[in-house]
């Protein structure tokens, strides 16, 4: 079980496959997607606020251990984890000259 917290650029991969939301490119929003969760078992996850920050705390670290992953970065482990988006860190997005990021983007949802 887990949760996964990306922002639009991050939105078209892992989140994508856990069956969150593609966001658009430069929208200011963050999706948070359940991954593999049991309870609530509907649950489909939530679209937040560029601003917010996520947190989670681990009820039972001894019996529950926890890992995070942010990017290439990983903790295990944690008894708890602060989440926020760092509008400061950028990103090239690389595509095939001729196919827009956004024509990408609509062919990956409806195609």
């Amino acid at each position: 079980d887990g949760a996964l917290l990306s922002t639009p650029a991050g939105s078209t991969a892992y989140n994508y496959s856990a069956h969150g939301p593609i966001l658009p490119i430069g929208a200011d929003i963050l999706a948070l997607t359940a991954v593999a969760a049991f309870r609530p078992r509907r649950w489909r996850g939530a679209l937040l606020s560029k601003s917010a920050v996520g947190r989670f705390d681990v009820i039972d670290p001894e019996r529950r251990p926890v890992r995070a992953d942010a990017d290439t970065n990983g903790v295990a482990q944690v008894v708890s984890v602060e989440i926020r988006s760092a509008p400061d860190v950028r990103h090239r997005i690389l595509f095939d000259p001729g196919h827009g990021l956004e024509e990408r983007l609509i062919v990956e949802q409806f195609a």
